[in-house]
């Protein structure tokens, strides 16, 4: 981002089974590029130790819960094509929106209370009990993440988080450092927050994830145009969604009067479709509104003029999601 960036590092200290993280500050010299180099471990990002090893499947009936390590409630069959949505509750819905920061280098967000305005009153449509926190300090946002996953969510069908704030190279921003995603979504990992085992976890992100500017391809038309439900195991990062704005090393774009792309796009799709259509297709014809529809407009600065942006989706579900309707005496 300019001068100087604050990263964090990350320990992970085990106390009564439950994987708890600590975040401590060190200032590092900017990064232009983006090759931060990692913390940790090769293809163990969330510091969890995996003691239990699996001897073969569940297939014949036995009992893999006894003395299994971590156990959570069933919230669905075991091969259920769908999410059980049939909870009391649709779930929570945590809304982190930056506007202002505390960093010299980074500008105000202009237009990102449009976006918390409009996804929040999308999401209460589906039911979701929404709260929205400003300009958080990262110690505030963990505060309220951890608050959120220390509840009893066995009544709830699932949670959502958004987060809108400035971004770069796999780092968000909060109002004070710099952060990356599985601080925040290792709380919500099945191990950690047994009573959204099973159920799904969706984070929107609204940010950049670099510096890169997509000029887009123009497209010409050419002339030829069933069994019972006994125990069974799953990852602990199973059933998490991942909808990020744009891809990574790429610029994020947002309208100061009217919102993001991305956002404006995801309500738009929530409203129309929210209780028609799966996550996965909604999210789809999200990524079609902003390829679509949206091209940048600064003629003074013809590098960033003419451009265009695609999201990025990350699913980790293992059945499918809609938003269906709850009884009028639900959330």
């Amino acid at each position: 981002m300019t001068d100087e960036c604050i990263a964090i590092k990350y320990e992970y200290i085990r106390k009564d089974q439950t994987s708890m993280l600590m975040p401590t500050l060190d200032k590092l010299d900017a990064q232009p590029t983006g090759r931060e180099k990692s913390t940790g471990s090769a293809g163990n990002s969330f510091g969890v130790n995996a003691t239990a090893s699996s001897k073969g499947s569940s297939g014949g009936g036995e009992d893999i819960s006894a003395g299994h390590k971590y156990t959570a409630y069933m919230p669905t069959e075991r091969h259920a094509s769908q999410y059980n949505m049939n909870h009391k509750n649709r779930g929570l819905a945590l809304i982190f929106n930056h506007e202002n920061f505390d960093i010299p280098s980074l500008k105000s967000r202009q237009g990102t209370n449009v976006d918390c305005e409009n996804l929040g009153a999308a999401l209460k449509k589906l039911h979701f009990q929404v709260n929205t926190y400003k300009d958080c300090k990262l110690r505030e946002i963990l505060k309220h993440v951890d608050h959120a996953a220390s509840q009893d969510h066995t009544d709830n069908d699932c949670i959502v988080v958004a987060i809108l704030s400035h971004g770069e190279h796999g780092y968000l921003y909060a109002k004070d450092v710099q952060y990356k995603l599985d601080t925040i979504w290792h709380y919500f990992s099945a191990h950690t927050c047994p009573t959204l085992a099973g159920k799904p976890k969706l984070f929107f992100i609204q940010a950049c994830q670099g510096d890169h500017f997509d000029p887009g391809v123009l497209m010409r038309r050419t002339e030829t145009d069933g069994e019972t439900s006994m125990s069974y195991k799953i990852p602990v990062h199973a059933d998490f969604l991942i909808a990020y704005s744009t891809i990574p090393g790429f610029y994020s774009w947002r309208n100061t009067t009217n919102g993001s792309w991305f956002m404006q796009s995801l309500v738009e799709e929530l409203n129309a479709n929210g209780k028609k259509h799966d996550i996965l297709t909604l999210l789809t014809f999200v990524n079609q509104r902003v390829a679509i529809d949206f091209e940048s407009c600064v003629p003074d600065c013809p590098i960033m003029h003419q451009q265009k942006q695609i999201p990025c989706v990350t699913s980790m579900l293992t059945r499918i999601l809609r938003f269906t309707d709850k009884p009028s005496n639900g959330v």
